[in-house]
C-alpha cells in the first residue's frame, strides 16, 4: 500500500471525489479536442480542389478580367474566379495579363508573338 494516503475514511473519500471531478474534467476536454480534431478533418476532406487557372476580376460595370493566375497563385486578389484551361489561354491571348508571380503564359506555353513579329519584319 501507499503510505502517503491519509488514515482515515472520510479523508479518502474527500480525495476519491475530487480526482473523480478531475478526471470528468480531463475526459470532457479530450472528448471536445478529439471532436474539434474530426471537424477539421472532415473539413480538409470536404474542401474543394483548388483551380488550375483563376482570372482576377476588376471593379466596375461588368468586372472585366485584368490579369490571369495559376490556381494557388498568392498574388491573386480577392475578386477572382476559377476558369477552363481555354479560357485562360484565350484571356492571355486577348490581351488580359498574365500574372508576373506565377507566369501563368508560361504555364500554359504562350509565346510572346509581339517579339516574334518584330523579328520576321526586320528580316524582311
Amino acid at each position: 500500500m501507499f503510505d502517503d494516503l491519509p488514515p482515515d475514511l472520510a479523508r479518502l473519500l474527500t480525495l476519491r471525489v475530487w480526482h473523480a471531478m478531475w478526471l470528468q474534467r480531463i475526459d470532457t476536454k479530450i472528448a471536445a479536442l478529439q471532436e474539434r480534431e474530426a471537424e477539421q478533418e472532415q473539413g480538409r476532406r470536404n474542401r474543394p480542389a483548388e483551380p488550375d487557372w483563376v482570372v482576377e476580376l476588376g471593379i466596375g460595370n461588368g468586372r472585366p478580367p485584368i490579369e490571369v493566375h495559376v490556381g494557388g497563385c498568392y498574388a491573386a486578389g480577392k475578386r477572382r474566379r476559377p476558369v477552363p484551361r481555354d479560357e485562360a489561354r484565350r484571356l492571355l491571348t486577348s490581351g488580359v495579363r498574365a500574372c508576373g508571380h506565377c507566369q501563368p503564359d508560361t504555364a500554359l506555353e504562350i509565346l510572346d508573338l509581339s517579339a516574334g513579329s518584330a523579328l520576321s519584319t526586320a528580316m524582311c
